[in-house]
Protein backbone atom coordinates (compact mmCIF):
# COMPACT_ATOMS: atom_id res chain seq x y z
CA UNK A 1 0.00 0.00 0.00
CA UNK A 2 1.68 3.59 -1.08
CA UNK A 3 1.93 5.52 1.93
CA UNK A 4 1.77 9.46 2.36
CA UNK A 5 2.53 11.91 5.09
CA UNK A 6 -0.53 13.51 6.53
CA UNK A 7 -0.40 17.14 4.87
CA UNK A 8 -2.29 18.87 7.43
CA UNK A 9 -3.56 18.40 11.13
CA UNK A 10 -6.11 16.52 11.87
CA UNK A 11 -8.78 17.75 14.11
CA UNK A 12 -9.60 16.43 16.90
CA UNK A 13 -12.79 16.93 19.37
CA UNK A 14 -12.85 18.73 22.69
CA UNK A 15 -12.35 16.05 25.58
CA UNK A 16 -14.84 15.39 28.07
CA UNK A 17 -13.76 16.09 31.73
CA UNK A 18 -14.99 12.86 32.91
CA UNK A 19 -12.81 10.30 30.35
CA UNK A 20 -9.09 9.95 30.72
CA UNK A 21 -7.02 11.49 28.46
CA UNK A 22 -5.85 7.94 27.37
CA UNK A 23 -9.15 7.30 26.40
CA UNK A 24 -10.07 10.25 24.65
CA UNK A 25 -7.31 10.36 22.08
CA UNK A 26 -8.17 6.36 21.30
CA UNK A 27 -11.31 7.31 20.54
CA UNK A 28 -10.63 10.12 18.42
CA UNK A 29 -8.15 8.43 16.19
CA UNK A 30 -9.96 5.44 16.35
CA UNK A 31 -13.49 7.48 14.91
CA UNK A 32 -11.15 9.49 12.50
CA UNK A 33 -10.39 6.40 10.53
CA UNK A 34 -13.68 4.47 11.18
CA UNK A 35 -15.11 8.03 9.26
CA UNK A 36 -12.45 7.60 6.68
CA UNK A 37 -11.11 11.29 7.73
CA UNK A 38 -8.10 9.37 8.47
CA UNK A 39 -7.39 7.45 5.07
CA UNK A 40 -5.57 4.10 4.78
CA UNK A 41 -2.21 4.34 3.93
CA UNK A 42 -1.89 7.55 5.49
CA UNK A 43 1.31 8.27 7.71
CA UNK A 44 0.79 9.29 11.38
CA UNK A 45 3.35 12.08 12.56
CA UNK A 46 6.05 10.55 14.82
CA UNK A 47 4.87 10.25 18.71
CA UNK A 48 7.38 12.88 19.90
CA UNK A 49 5.96 15.35 16.57
CA UNK A 50 2.64 14.04 17.51
CA UNK A 51 2.75 14.97 21.22
CA UNK A 52 3.89 18.41 20.66
CA UNK A 53 1.26 18.99 17.93
CA UNK A 54 -1.44 18.71 20.10
CA UNK A 55 0.42 19.30 23.75
CA UNK A 56 0.33 15.59 25.30
CA UNK A 57 2.58 13.49 26.34
CA UNK A 58 5.06 11.16 24.02
CA UNK A 59 3.89 8.45 26.82
CA UNK A 60 -0.03 9.05 26.45
CA UNK A 61 0.49 8.52 22.02
CA UNK A 62 2.95 5.84 22.44
CA UNK A 63 0.37 3.82 24.66
CA UNK A 64 -3.05 4.93 22.18
CA UNK A 65 -0.61 3.77 19.05
CA UNK A 66 -0.13 0.48 20.58
CA UNK A 67 -3.67 0.15 21.23
CA UNK A 68 -4.60 0.43 18.04
CA UNK A 69 -2.35 -1.49 16.50
CA UNK A 70 -3.41 -4.43 18.63
CA UNK A 71 -6.77 -3.62 17.16
CA UNK A 72 -5.63 -3.43 13.67
CA UNK A 73 -6.17 0.27 12.74
CA UNK A 74 -2.45 0.85 12.76
CA UNK A 75 0.30 -0.37 11.23
CA UNK A 76 4.06 0.43 11.99
CA UNK A 77 7.64 -0.58 10.81
CA UNK A 78 10.73 0.69 12.40
CA UNK A 79 12.48 2.87 10.32
CA UNK A 80 8.89 3.33 8.55
CA UNK A 81 7.00 5.20 11.03
CA UNK A 82 2.74 4.48 11.65
CA UNK A 83 -0.12 4.48 9.25
CA UNK A 84 -3.56 3.30 8.94
CA UNK A 85 -4.13 0.47 7.68
CA UNK A 86 -7.45 -0.79 5.22
CA UNK A 87 -10.31 -1.60 7.36
CA UNK A 88 -12.82 -4.54 6.96
CA UNK A 89 -16.04 -2.88 5.63
CA UNK A 90 -18.03 -4.63 8.48
CA UNK A 91 -15.89 -2.39 10.91
CA UNK A 92 -16.61 0.82 9.20
CA UNK A 93 -19.27 2.84 11.25
CA UNK A 94 -22.60 2.54 9.97
CA UNK A 95 -23.74 6.04 9.87
CA UNK A 96 -27.28 6.49 11.14
CA UNK A 97 -28.47 10.08 9.08
CA UNK A 98 -31.85 10.49 8.19
CA UNK A 99 -31.86 11.38 4.39
CA UNK A 100 -32.19 14.85 3.67
CA UNK A 101 -35.29 15.22 0.89
CA UNK A 102 -34.45 17.90 -1.07
CA UNK A 103 -37.12 19.09 -3.56
CA UNK A 104 -35.65 20.46 -6.75
CA UNK A 105 -37.22 23.86 -7.77
CA UNK A 106 -39.07 23.11 -10.94
CA UNK A 107 -36.74 25.31 -13.28
CA UNK A 108 -33.77 22.73 -11.73
CA UNK A 109 -35.66 19.70 -12.55
CA UNK A 110 -33.53 18.09 -15.58
CA UNK A 111 -30.31 20.15 -15.56
CA UNK A 112 -27.34 18.36 -16.88
CA UNK A 113 -25.60 19.37 -14.07
CA UNK A 114 -27.18 17.19 -11.92
CA UNK A 115 -27.27 14.52 -14.46
CA UNK A 116 -25.14 12.71 -16.97
CA UNK A 117 -23.99 14.93 -20.18
CA UNK A 118 -26.75 14.46 -22.82
CA UNK A 119 -25.99 15.34 -26.53
CA UNK A 120 -27.25 18.46 -28.05
CA UNK A 121 -26.45 20.33 -24.69
CA UNK A 122 -26.76 24.34 -25.29
CA UNK A 123 -24.58 25.43 -23.50
CA UNK A 124 -21.46 23.75 -24.21
CA UNK A 125 -19.15 24.72 -27.35
CA UNK A 126 -17.13 22.74 -29.34
CA UNK A 127 -13.83 22.64 -27.02
CA UNK A 128 -11.77 20.40 -28.66
CA UNK A 129 -11.26 23.19 -31.58
CA UNK A 130 -10.40 25.93 -28.78
CA UNK A 131 -7.02 27.40 -30.05
CA UNK A 132 -5.53 25.97 -26.52
CA UNK A 133 -1.96 26.37 -27.73
CA UNK A 134 -2.41 30.43 -28.59
CA UNK A 135 -4.61 30.70 -24.91
CA UNK A 136 -1.72 28.95 -23.12
CA UNK A 137 0.83 31.66 -25.06
CA UNK A 138 -1.11 34.53 -24.13
CA UNK A 139 -1.58 33.11 -20.59
CA UNK A 140 2.27 32.90 -20.33
CA UNK A 141 3.16 36.19 -21.62
CA UNK A 142 0.58 37.56 -18.92
CA UNK A 143 2.10 35.80 -16.50
CA UNK A 144 5.78 37.27 -17.79
CA UNK A 145 4.56 40.57 -17.85
CA UNK A 146 2.54 41.06 -14.79
CA UNK A 147 3.01 43.55 -12.85
CA UNK A 148 1.91 44.37 -8.98
CA UNK A 149 -0.33 46.49 -10.56
CA UNK A 150 -2.76 43.70 -12.09
CA UNK A 151 -3.30 41.49 -8.95
CA UNK A 152 -3.86 44.58 -7.26
CA UNK A 153 -7.01 45.91 -8.95
CA UNK A 154 -10.29 45.58 -7.47
CA UNK A 155 -11.98 47.92 -9.96
CA UNK A 156 -15.52 46.72 -10.08
CA UNK A 157 -16.23 46.97 -13.71
CA UNK A 158 -13.48 44.64 -14.27
CA UNK A 159 -10.07 44.86 -16.29
CA UNK A 160 -9.57 48.31 -17.91
CA UNK A 161 -7.98 46.32 -21.16
CA UNK A 162 -10.60 43.79 -21.73
CA UNK A 163 -13.69 46.48 -21.12
CA UNK A 164 -11.78 48.56 -23.65
CA UNK A 165 -10.84 45.87 -26.17
CA UNK A 166 -14.72 44.06 -25.33
CA UNK A 167 -15.90 47.69 -26.44
CA UNK A 168 -14.31 47.54 -29.73
CA UNK A 169 -15.23 43.91 -30.51
CA UNK A 170 -19.30 44.45 -29.33
CA UNK A 171 -19.11 47.35 -31.54
CA UNK A 172 -18.25 45.52 -34.75
CA UNK A 173 -19.59 42.46 -34.33
CA UNK A 174 -22.99 43.09 -33.04
CA UNK A 175 -23.53 46.67 -33.71
CA UNK A 176 -23.25 47.87 -29.88
CA UNK A 177 -22.62 51.45 -29.34
CA UNK A 178 -21.09 51.89 -25.61
CA UNK A 179 -17.98 53.05 -24.09
CA UNK A 180 -15.87 50.56 -21.62
CA UNK A 181 -16.87 52.67 -18.90
CA UNK A 182 -20.28 51.33 -19.69
CA UNK A 183 -19.39 47.57 -19.23
CA UNK A 184 -19.15 45.99 -15.99
CA UNK A 185 -17.39 42.10 -16.22
CA UNK A 186 -19.18 39.23 -14.47
CA UNK A 187 -18.58 35.57 -13.96
CA UNK A 188 -21.52 34.92 -16.51
CA UNK A 189 -25.30 35.72 -17.06
CA UNK A 190 -26.37 34.34 -14.21
CA UNK A 191 -24.47 37.18 -12.04
CA UNK A 192 -25.32 39.30 -14.69
CA UNK A 193 -29.02 38.59 -13.92
CA UNK A 194 -29.00 38.33 -10.18
CA UNK A 195 -27.48 42.00 -10.44
CA UNK A 196 -29.42 43.22 -12.01
CA UNK A 197 -32.30 41.56 -10.28
CA UNK A 198 -31.15 42.71 -7.29
CA UNK A 199 -30.48 46.51 -7.72
CA UNK A 200 -33.85 47.44 -9.97
CA UNK A 201 -36.72 45.44 -9.07
CA UNK A 202 -38.02 45.02 -5.36
CA UNK A 203 -40.16 41.84 -3.98
CA UNK A 204 -43.23 41.89 -5.59
CA UNK A 205 -42.57 43.59 -9.30
CA UNK A 206 -43.97 42.56 -12.01
CA UNK A 207 -41.96 41.23 -14.86
CA UNK A 208 -42.32 40.10 -18.34
CA UNK A 209 -40.89 36.68 -18.57
CA UNK A 210 -40.52 34.69 -22.75
CA UNK A 211 -42.80 32.42 -22.19
CA UNK A 212 -41.35 29.72 -23.13
CA UNK A 213 -37.81 31.19 -21.99
CA UNK A 214 -34.77 30.90 -20.10
CA UNK A 215 -35.00 28.72 -16.52
CA UNK A 216 -31.83 30.24 -16.08
CA UNK A 217 -33.60 33.97 -15.78
CA UNK A 218 -36.33 32.31 -13.93
CA UNK A 219 -34.41 31.17 -11.43
CA UNK A 220 -32.68 34.43 -10.60
CA UNK A 221 -36.20 36.82 -10.82
CA UNK A 222 -37.92 34.66 -8.52
CA UNK A 223 -34.58 35.00 -6.06
CA UNK A 224 -35.25 38.21 -6.18
CA UNK A 225 -38.63 37.71 -4.94
CA UNK A 226 -40.20 39.34 -8.48
CA UNK A 227 -43.64 38.29 -9.74
CA UNK A 228 -42.87 36.65 -13.46
CA UNK A 229 -45.96 37.55 -16.00
CA UNK A 230 -45.27 34.84 -18.85
CA UNK A 231 -45.58 36.58 -22.78
CA UNK A 232 -45.71 34.24 -25.26
CA UNK A 233 -43.58 34.11 -28.33
CA UNK A 234 -44.88 34.28 -31.74
CA UNK A 235 -43.27 34.32 -34.84
CA UNK A 236 -42.43 38.13 -34.50
CA UNK A 237 -40.47 36.97 -31.03
CA UNK A 238 -42.09 38.39 -27.45
CA UNK A 239 -46.34 39.51 -28.05
CA UNK A 240 -45.79 43.11 -26.72
CA UNK A 241 -49.74 43.32 -27.16
CA UNK A 242 -50.05 40.32 -24.70
CA UNK A 243 -47.85 41.45 -22.64
CA UNK A 244 -49.53 45.13 -22.26
CA UNK A 245 -52.56 43.20 -21.68
CA UNK A 246 -51.47 41.00 -18.57
CA UNK A 247 -49.22 43.52 -17.00
CA UNK A 248 -49.09 47.08 -18.44
CA UNK A 249 -47.01 48.40 -15.70
CA UNK A 250 -44.23 46.05 -15.35
CA UNK A 251 -40.61 47.04 -14.23
CA UNK A 252 -38.96 44.97 -16.55
CA UNK A 253 -39.13 42.57 -19.21
CA UNK A 254 -36.76 39.53 -20.24
CA UNK A 255 -35.62 38.76 -23.73
CA UNK A 256 -33.42 36.69 -26.50
CA UNK A 257 -34.03 39.18 -29.30
CA UNK A 258 -31.00 37.60 -31.31
CA UNK A 259 -32.04 33.78 -31.28
CA UNK A 260 -35.09 33.10 -28.78
CA UNK A 261 -34.02 30.73 -26.42
CA UNK A 262 -35.40 27.65 -26.46
CA UNK A 263 -37.64 28.40 -29.68
CA UNK A 264 -34.70 29.74 -32.09
CA UNK A 265 -37.13 32.85 -33.02
CA UNK A 266 -35.30 36.09 -34.26
CA UNK A 267 -36.97 38.86 -32.99
CA UNK A 268 -38.40 41.42 -35.98
CA UNK A 269 -37.57 44.72 -36.26
CA UNK A 270 -41.26 46.03 -35.58
CA UNK A 271 -41.43 43.89 -32.38
CA UNK A 272 -38.71 45.46 -31.49
CA UNK A 273 -39.41 49.21 -32.36
CA UNK A 274 -42.65 48.22 -29.72
CA UNK A 275 -40.79 46.55 -27.24
CA UNK A 276 -38.65 50.05 -26.62
CA UNK A 277 -42.12 51.63 -26.71
CA UNK A 278 -43.33 50.06 -24.44
CA UNK A 279 -39.99 50.19 -21.72
CA UNK A 280 -40.04 53.78 -22.90
CA UNK A 281 -43.45 55.00 -22.38
CA UNK A 282 -43.27 52.93 -19.03
CA UNK A 283 -40.19 53.52 -17.63
CA UNK A 284 -39.54 50.24 -17.37
CA UNK A 285 -36.37 48.34 -18.05
CA UNK A 286 -35.19 46.04 -20.93
CA UNK A 287 -32.99 43.25 -20.15
CA UNK A 288 -31.52 41.72 -23.65
CA UNK A 289 -29.74 38.56 -23.15
CA UNK A 290 -27.20 37.87 -26.21
CA UNK A 291 -26.21 34.32 -25.27
CA UNK A 292 -25.39 33.75 -28.52
CA UNK A 293 -25.74 36.58 -31.21
CA UNK A 294 -22.11 35.82 -32.73
CA UNK A 295 -23.46 32.19 -33.71
CA UNK A 296 -26.09 33.52 -37.01
CA UNK A 297 -25.81 30.90 -39.37
CA UNK A 298 -28.86 31.62 -41.52
CA UNK A 299 -28.73 35.05 -43.22
CA UNK A 300 -27.27 38.25 -41.72
CA UNK A 301 -25.53 39.04 -38.35
CA UNK A 302 -28.50 41.13 -36.87
CA UNK A 303 -27.67 43.98 -34.11
CA UNK A 304 -28.21 43.94 -30.33
CA UNK A 305 -32.04 46.04 -29.02
CA UNK A 306 -29.34 48.14 -27.51
CA UNK A 307 -28.00 50.00 -30.02
CA UNK A 308 -31.65 51.54 -31.51
CA UNK A 309 -32.47 52.11 -27.27
CA UNK A 310 -32.84 55.81 -27.66
CA UNK A 311 -34.08 56.20 -23.63
CA UNK A 312 -30.92 54.27 -22.09
CA UNK A 313 -33.78 51.49 -21.17
CA UNK A 314 -31.35 48.59 -22.12
CA UNK A 315 -29.40 46.41 -20.21
CA UNK A 316 -27.03 44.27 -22.07
CA UNK A 317 -25.75 41.08 -20.90
CA UNK A 318 -23.67 38.21 -22.73
CA UNK A 319 -20.98 35.86 -21.78
CA UNK A 320 -17.86 34.07 -23.12
CA UNK A 321 -18.12 30.70 -21.52
CA UNK A 322 -20.48 29.67 -23.82
CA UNK A 323 -18.23 30.86 -26.76
CA UNK A 324 -14.92 29.99 -25.81
CA UNK A 325 -15.15 27.10 -22.64
CA UNK A 326 -17.44 26.98 -19.80
CA UNK A 327 -15.06 27.06 -17.29
CA UNK A 328 -13.33 30.53 -18.00
CA UNK A 329 -16.20 32.50 -15.88
CA UNK A 330 -16.39 35.92 -17.76
CA UNK A 331 -19.61 37.66 -18.81
CA UNK A 332 -20.23 41.29 -19.13
CA UNK A 333 -22.91 43.72 -18.54
CA UNK A 334 -23.51 46.93 -21.12
CA UNK A 335 -25.25 49.52 -19.11
CA UNK A 336 -27.11 52.89 -19.51
CA UNK A 337 -25.46 55.40 -18.11
CA UNK A 338 -27.91 56.77 -15.66
CA UNK A 339 -27.75 52.88 -14.13
CA UNK A 340 -23.38 52.75 -13.55
CA UNK A 341 -23.58 53.86 -9.80
CA UNK A 342 -26.44 51.95 -8.96
CA UNK A 343 -24.82 48.40 -9.98
CA UNK A 344 -21.34 49.00 -8.84
CA UNK A 345 -22.39 50.06 -5.51
CA UNK A 346 -24.67 46.43 -5.43
CA UNK A 347 -21.53 45.01 -7.04
CA UNK A 348 -19.41 46.39 -4.64
CA UNK A 349 -21.30 44.53 -1.56
CA UNK A 350 -21.25 41.05 -3.37
CA UNK A 351 -17.54 40.19 -4.38
CA UNK A 352 -15.77 44.02 -5.46
CA UNK A 353 -14.22 41.83 -9.09
CA UNK A 354 -11.28 41.17 -8.12
CA UNK A 355 -9.21 41.48 -11.63
CA UNK A 356 -7.94 38.22 -12.72
CA UNK A 357 -5.39 36.56 -15.19
CA UNK A 358 -8.01 35.40 -17.08
CA UNK A 359 -9.08 38.67 -17.76
CA UNK A 360 -5.74 40.12 -19.18
CA UNK A 361 -5.64 36.78 -21.43
CA UNK A 362 -9.04 37.09 -22.87
CA UNK A 363 -8.13 40.99 -23.80
CA UNK A 364 -5.33 40.00 -25.67
CA UNK A 365 -7.09 37.23 -26.91
CA UNK A 366 -9.67 39.95 -28.35
CA UNK A 367 -7.15 42.42 -29.35
CA UNK A 368 -4.96 40.25 -31.14
CA UNK A 369 -8.22 39.25 -33.37
CA UNK A 370 -8.10 35.10 -32.15
CA UNK A 371 -11.40 35.64 -30.57
CA UNK A 372 -12.13 37.11 -35.07
CA UNK A 373 -10.65 34.07 -36.55
CA UNK A 374 -11.96 31.61 -33.75
CA UNK A 375 -15.78 32.75 -34.16
CA UNK A 376 -15.40 32.50 -37.86
CA UNK A 377 -14.42 28.83 -37.54
CA UNK A 378 -16.81 27.92 -35.23
CA UNK A 379 -19.91 29.63 -37.19
CA UNK A 380 -18.57 27.55 -40.14
CA UNK A 381 -18.37 24.36 -38.14
CA UNK A 382 -21.76 24.47 -36.69
CA UNK A 383 -23.24 25.30 -40.04
CA UNK A 384 -21.88 22.05 -41.41
CA UNK A 385 -22.69 19.92 -38.23
CA UNK A 386 -26.36 21.38 -38.48
CA UNK A 387 -26.36 21.06 -42.58
CA UNK A 388 -25.19 17.21 -41.30
CA UNK A 389 -27.88 17.15 -38.77
CA UNK A 390 -30.46 17.86 -41.25
CA UNK A 391 -29.31 15.22 -43.93
CA UNK A 392 -29.96 12.68 -41.59
CA UNK A 393 -32.85 13.58 -40.24
CA UNK A 394 -34.28 13.81 -43.55
CA UNK A 395 -32.97 10.33 -44.14
CA UNK A 396 -33.42 7.85 -41.09
CA UNK A 397 -36.68 9.85 -38.97
CA UNK A 398 -38.73 11.27 -42.40
CA UNK A 399 -42.15 11.48 -40.70
CA UNK A 400 -40.96 11.35 -36.95
CA UNK A 401 -39.11 14.76 -37.15
CA UNK A 402 -38.65 18.05 -39.32
CA UNK A 403 -35.76 20.86 -38.90
CA UNK A 404 -37.95 23.87 -40.35
CA UNK A 405 -35.49 26.91 -41.24
CA UNK A 406 -37.06 30.95 -41.44
CA UNK A 407 -35.34 33.31 -42.56
CA UNK A 408 -35.16 34.56 -39.66
CA UNK A 409 -33.78 31.69 -37.81
CA UNK A 410 -33.41 27.75 -37.14
CA UNK A 411 -36.04 26.09 -35.61
CA UNK A 412 -35.70 22.69 -33.97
Amino acid sequence: MTKRTTPFELTLGEKPRQISLTRWLHEQLRQAMLDGRLKAGTRLPASRDFAALYKISRGTVVSVFEQLRSEGFLSSRRGFGTWGNKLPEHTRRARKLSPVVWKLPSPLTGLTFLHPALPFRSHEPALSEFPVAIWARLASRCIRRASTSLFRQRDGRGHPALREALAEYLGASRGVACSPDQIVIVTGVQQALDIVARALLRPGDSMWMEDPGYFGAVIAFRNAGVKLVPVPIDEHGLSVHAGRRRAPRAKAVYVTPAHQFPLGVMMSPERRIEVLSWAAETGAFVIEDDYDGEFRLDGHPVSVLQNVDKNESVILIGSFNKLLFSSLRVGYMVLPKRLIDTILALRFGIDQNAVGLEQAILADFIEEGHMGRHMRRMRELYATRLQTLRSEVAKRLKGLMEIQTSKRAFIL
